[in-house]
């Protein structure tokens, strides 16, 4: 399960690096790239909202084939970018379906199946980083091949393949944690994606602005800050963009340990404060380097984000499943991703909204945003408290 999610991650990220070699070699424009990452988030929706209802009524395991069927057969649509982009928006259409998947079904899976541990947060913090993995080696290692071997806009996508195609053909022998079932009632499928009543208001002051940023801040390390800076790279802007998605997903990686001990402190510092408080810093050194436009900000940024993603991610999964219950586990999995992922469509707002606003103008009103959540995530708890609404 845990290679499933793995190489779906992988697959979902390893284009990311790649928009400066289909800007160069492609001829297509910042807003045209950045297009592509909203066909990701668009295709995301889907996996992210029903797959999860699907899964809690008729079972894990054939729903999480599907979603790794769908990201091998992104990755050969893919392959035919050469050919125009409509290949590019359909295989990343179909990459978003696949890792909405992953991110839903296959957290909710993880769960399920290290549900006799004693660590309660075990679940959570495996799922997260072997997405996370997946994301970062994922990139890593197409934005090598594309900067360094041959055939650059297809080698890539023939690794994924290669990769994924074993672990398809395992993925089967995992055991099944929901037996097909029908719910009560006639439920509807997106009644599994309500909150419950007593967990409302705590979503609203906490997960709801929290989420955004986990994914806008990806957008701003490995997809805004790489063509800011771009003019001042020279033939090495491909292997940059790679070594930012890179460190962004490998902060990430390191510092999820944190978050497990942050989520079990008494008394000291909620995490989801943390993580707002990282990510808002990491926006104003965004900010700054807008107008800098130099390439070593944007590392130290890519750094302190991937930091508050690291945080944020945990964070967010551990708070949503204490408030959903075995019926609808994956459904509130996948509204919380759903909510992270809009924050990636950070980069085509950006984009378009850079024909009247300068890119240091823009980036200063997203940091103003990050501390407003912050201010919302730190206080809406304690009103809570104060008002007698139950945690």
């Amino acid at each position: 399960m845990a290679a499933a999610m793995f190489a779906c991650g992988w697959g979902g990220n390893q284009f990311t690096p790649l928009l400066l070699m289909y800007r160069r070699i492609g001829g297509y424009s910042v807003l045209s790239v950045d297009a592509f990452l909203g066909a990701y988030v668009v295709g995301l929706i889907p996996g992210l909202l029903l797959a999860g209802p699907l899964s809690d009524r008729h079972g894990r395991r054939r729903v999480m084939i599907a979603g790794t069927v769908a990201s091998v057969v992104a990755s050969v649509v893919l392959a035919f970018g050469e050919r125009g982009a409509w290949p590019l928006y359909a295989g990343r259409l179909l990459t978003g379906v696949a890792v909405g998947i992953a991110m839903s079904v296959g957290s909710s899976w993880v769960k399920e199946l290290t549900a006799h541990h004693t660590d309660p947060t075990l679940g959570a913090r495996r799922a997260a980083l072997w997405l996370t993995a997946g994301f970062g080696l994922g990139a890593g290692v197409a934005g090598a091949l594309a900067q360094w071997g041959p055939w650059p806009m297809v080698l890539p996508y023939v690794v994924h393949v290669a990769l994924t195609l074993p672990v398809l053909a395992v993925l089967p022998r995992v055991a099944e944690t929901r037996p097909a079932a029908v719910r009560p009632g006639g439920q509807s499928l997106l009644a599994d994606l309500r909150v419950p009543v007593a967990a409302r208001h705590r979503f609203r002051v906490l997960v709801l602005p929290m989420a955004p940023w986990i994914f806008g801040a990806a957008g701003l390390a490995y997809a805004v800050m790489p063509q800011l800076v771009d003019d001042r790279l020279g033939s090495w802007g491909l292997a940059y963009a790679t070594a930012l998605t890179v460190l962004y997903l490998g902060t990430g990686v390191a510092v999820q340990p944190l978050a497990k001990r942050l989520d079990r402190a008494v008394g000291g510092p909620r995490p989801a404060v943390v993580a707002m408080v990282v990510l808002s810093v990491g926006a104003v050194v965004c900010a700054v380097d807008a107008v800098v436009r130099s390439p070593w900000p944007a590392l130290f940024a890519a750094a302190v984000l991937g930091a508050g993603y690291g945080i944020a991610m945990v964070t967010g999964l551990l708070e949503v499943q204490r408030m959903a219950g075995p019926d609808d586990l994956a459904g509130l999995t996948g509204l919380y991703y759903t909510l992270a992922y809009a924050g990636f469509l950070l980069p085509t707002v950006l984009a378009l909204l850079s024909a009247v606003l300068s890119y240091p103008v823009m980036l200063t009103g997203v940091a103003v945003l990050a501390f407003g959540c912050l201010a919302v995530v730190a206080a809406g708890p304690r009103r809570a408290e104060r008002a007698g609404v139950a945690e």
